[in-house]
């Protein structure tokens, strides 16, 4: 042990079996008063000989691999002096400097020892790398060594050895001395004689790559800043490519080199390139440089062929689909026609095959004249009594059913209004069904609305049962009826017809049977099938709008199944069927063939008469309804061609022509299409019907401001106005009319169009007289004397002063004499005198003209 073991050590004591790093204390004072205690490192001084010199000091082995080599002693240390000890007559601030100097040198020294030694560690690897290079040629060449020993070659030198180190420091670290030991005892051998030198046959050294020989500055600038941008990182194949400053060629240089080298190769033998046909789309309209892409031929050889054709065009201008045509089948390829209709879906291009159809239930629509029995006959078929929530007793919606007969057939029924202004609900009806039932009341006879039942039967072109009602009342006279029918080429069975006929009474239910019998004989007879295994197509019975579900329509399905979750399109709307109802209110997931439903999910309400089919996805619903939406708003703005007449007569209409505004909101689209078309029947020259709008629903905020603003009152047909509504309406005294029975909503209005007409002014000419004199009467005024010719004279009287037949003034007759005396008449052949109210052009040889003016109220 030696004596520094027992002072105190820096920290943690170093692993080891000597400690060559110690601990010391140096106490500081200050001016201000204040001491410090500084803790100082205390190392011993080694000294790093030359190996092989046996004045090396021995350093100490750490983790050395067995055996150890012999490694050479270190001289020894001087003891270091205590730094803590201050010489002879030295103060405590040139202690402290003197000390804070010596531990930046010993700082220092410890830096630049170790640079050094890494310096030498460098040299001895690459002296080692180059030994171990030289053995490996060696090896490479042994098979060349000749039998006779080969001349003896120097050995390498060595590596130059370690220069000594001058422990100039007062310290140095514990760790470093066992690195260099080791390195010291690898490169040395087991003894202290050098190795004998080996004898192999001389290789030349490889020859390196010289490096590059740096450009100057001027030089470098001349390349620009792209060149060091485009440089890059410095990578494996970089370094090892000796061309790295030569560009290489891009893709498109290599590709215009091939392509020339093509060229130059078929400039000799030039062969004409075979044509290439190609299919061209053409829309109606196209422009020529538009086609010439299409076709990718030039535009300036469209535009010379079409020159050629008498066509002066320019590349920009639109030609139309037959002048595009004969162009592509001049170029010689080949053309496919198309429109802004091919978006549209075409109905009549899908038809199902023959093996793919089955049988479904018959449609039958009931037809006829308004209170004679439709109603109250289908209550009886199913058993249910609707006409009771009927308003006024008449139906005035159209209503689809079906229903289940004791064999288990079924059968649809639909139910049309029997009212003049349900037109177009009875011709829907006529135009979706397989049978009509005509309805006729044996009390009453043929009627207005039965007659156009009939006609609408013979459109469409299906086959006619007559149903005879009230067979329970005493003036039932089924005979007439059936004789009346012969006037319109319907001949009944009874009289040897093809038209059958049954008597029925829907109280007692005479005749039911009979005419289910027959229905489904008919229905036999024309052999209805449909394909349900297919996307569903149906037609829009009734559309509205509900508070809660929102649009509704009830659509009869014409073939395929309709199913939930389908995306659809119907006239301009589009959707997808959220939930589906049938007649009785109850919920279902598909729908075959010839069933009656509602439908929930429309993005919109419908119009009656739409057809809904069924699309893939909701993209093409989309693209159908956007484009029949844009059909729509342009057949609706188009206007009529501008000519003197038209531009007259609608002159003639802003000057004369009375207009009575007014907002219509129904239940239903069928009502409401009812209701404008018998609307604009009640206009005539004078005065007519403008709807600013109709619409299905309740009466909304939007409806109540359209009104106000253009002073029109608001007419609900079975709806009410909604919470906002009300509140509008009493605010701005808003006139609101609720109907529920179309004629009096029908009446209502046309006394209301009366009233802004105004009474009429009927002028009945009493008598006529001849001017002979004028006379002076008073200062201003003039009395003319008069002889009656015609008639009578009356003071009060409204009189016309003509001359030549034209009307010179209007006036009233203010004074009327005879001679001297005020007389209340005059009649024909006598003279008198008058003085007209406000009128002094008078003249002898006028006519003045007399006439009463009635005032009489005006009907519509």
């Amino acid at each position: 042990m030696s004596d520094t073991d027992n002072k105190p050590t820096l920290g943690r004591k170093p692993l080891g079996l000597k400690r060559s790093v110690e601990a010391g204390e140096v106490k500081q004072t200050f001016s201000h008063g204040r001491t410090n205690k500084v803790v100082v490192e205390v190392k011993r001084r080694k000294l790093i000989g030359k190996p092989g010199t046996p004045e090396a000091a021995p350093a100490e082995p750490v983790a050395a691999p067995p055996p150890p080599p012999p490694v050479q002693q270190q001289a020894p240390q001087p003891a270091p002096r205590p730094t803590n000890v201050a010489p002879t007559g030295e103060t405590r601030q040139e202690l402290q400097a003197r000390l804070l100097r010596e531990a930046e040198e010993a700082r220092m020294a410890s830096l630049e020892a170790a640079s050094r030694r890494e310096e030498d560690e460098r040299q001895r690897a690459a002296e080692e790398e180059r030994r171990r290079a030289e053995a490996n040629q060696t090896k490479a060449a042994a098979p060349v060594v000749e039998s006779t020993p080969a001349p003896e070659v120097a050995a390498a030198p060595e590596a130059p050895a370690a220069p000594e180190v001058q422990a100039q420091a007062p310290a140095e670290p514990a760790a470093e001395a066992p690195a260099v030991a080791a390195s010291d005892a690898e490169e040395r051998p087991a003894t202290q004689a050098a190795p004998a030198p080996r004898r192999f046959t001389p290789v030349a050294a490889p020859k390196r790559p010289e490096p590059a020989v740096k450009k100057p500055a001027h030089a470098r600038d001349k390349t620009g800043a792209g060149d060091r941008r485009q440089s890059g990182k410095l990578t494996v194949t970089r370094a090892l490519n000796e061309d790295e400053g030569a560009r290489a060629r891009s893709l498109a240089a290599l590709k215009r080199a091939r392509e020339k080298e093509k060229r130059a190769h078929y400039a000799g033998k030039s062969q004409p390139r075979e044509k290439q046909v190609r299919d061209v789309v053409v829309p109606e309209a196209i422009t020529v440089q538009e086609l010439a892409n299409r076709m990718a031929e030039k535009g300036a050889d469209l535009v010379k062929a079409l020159f050629k054709m008498g066509v002066m065009v320019t590349v920009n201008q639109t030609i139309d689909q037959d002048t595009a045509e004969l162009l592509v089948e001049e170029f010689g390829h080949n053309i496919t026609l198309v429109s802004e209709s091919d978006v549209d879906i075409d109905h009549s291009a899908d038809v199902d095959a023959e093996e793919t159809l089955q049988t479904r239930p018959p449609v039958v629509t009931i037809m006829g004249h308004v209170d004679h029995g439709k109603t109250s006959l289908l209550d009886a078929l199913r058993g249910t009594d609707v006409v009771r929530g009927e308003a006024g007793g008449i139906t005035q919606h159209i209503g689809a059913y079906q229903i289940k007969t004791k064999g288990g057939d079924l059968i649809t029924f639909l139910d049309t209004p029997g009212h003049e202004a349900f037109t177009e609900m009875r011709m829907r009806g006529a135009n979706v069904t397989d049978i009509v039932i005509l309805v006729v009341a044996g009390d009453d006879g043929l009627m207005p609305q039965t007659i156009e039942a009939i006609n609408h039967t013979k459109a469409a072109g299906v086959p006619m049962i007559v149903a005879i009602t009230k067979a329970d009342k005493p003036e039932y006279k089924s005979q007439k009826i059936r004789e009346r029918l012969l006037e319109h080429e319907i001949v009944v069975e009874q009289m040897s017809g093809d038209v059958q006929d049954v008597e029925v009474s829907a109280k007692t239910g005479a005749g039911l049977d009979e005419l289910i019998e027959k229905i489904l004989l008919q229905a036999e007879l024309l052999e209805l099938r449909a394909n349900p295994d297919r996307s569903a197509e149906a037609t829009v019975v009734e559309a509205k709008l509900d508070k809660g579900k929102g649009p509704l329509a009830t659509v009869l399905i014409n073939r395929g199944t309709l199913k939930v979750g389908d995306i659809f399109v119907v006239g301009t709307q589009s959707g997808r069927v959220r939930a589906m109802h049938d007649d009785k209110g109850r919920q279902i997931k598909s729908a075959p063939p010839s069933l009656p439903v509602e439908v929930l999910g429309l993005g919109g309400v419908p119009m009656s008469g739409d057809t809904l089919t069924v699309v893939e996805n909701e993209a093409r619903a989309r693209e159908v309804a956007s484009y029949r939406q844009e059909q729509a708003t342009a057949k609706r703005t188009t206007a009529a061609p501008a000519s003197l007449e038209n531009m007259f007569s609608a002159l003639k209409d802003k000057q004369t022509v009375l207009e009575y505004p007014i907002v219509v909101k129904a239940d239903v689209q069928g009502s409401t299409e009812a209701i404008v078309n018998a609307l604009n029947k009640i206009s005539n020259d004078e005065i007519k019907v403008r709807v600013l709008h109709s619409g299905v629903g309740a009466i909304t905020e939007s409806d109540v401001s359209l009104a106000q603003a253009a002073g029109a009152p608001v007419v609900g047909f079975n709806v009410r106005p909604n919470a906002k509504a009300r509140e509008m309406v009493e605010r701005f005294k808003v006139p609101m009319k609720y109907f529920d029975v179309i004629y009096q909503l029908t009446e209502e209005v046309a006394k209301e169009m009366a009233g802004i007409w105004g009474p009429e002014r009927i002028e009945t000419v009493v008598g006529r007289a001849e001017i002979k004199e004028i006379f002076p009467a008073g200062k201003k005024d003039k009395a003319a004397g008069l002889l009656v010719t015609d008639g009578y004279i009356r003071k009060g009287l409204y009189a016309r002063v003509t001359r030549d037949d034209v009307i010179v003034s209007k006036t009233t007759i203010a004074s009327l004499r005879r001679f001297k005396d005020d007389v209340a008449e005059v009649r024909a052949g006598l003279e008198c005198g008058v003085v007209l109210q406000d009128t002094n052009d008078i003249k002898p040889g006028d006519v003045l003209e007399t006439f009463d003016v009635e005032m009489r109220e005006r009907t519509l």
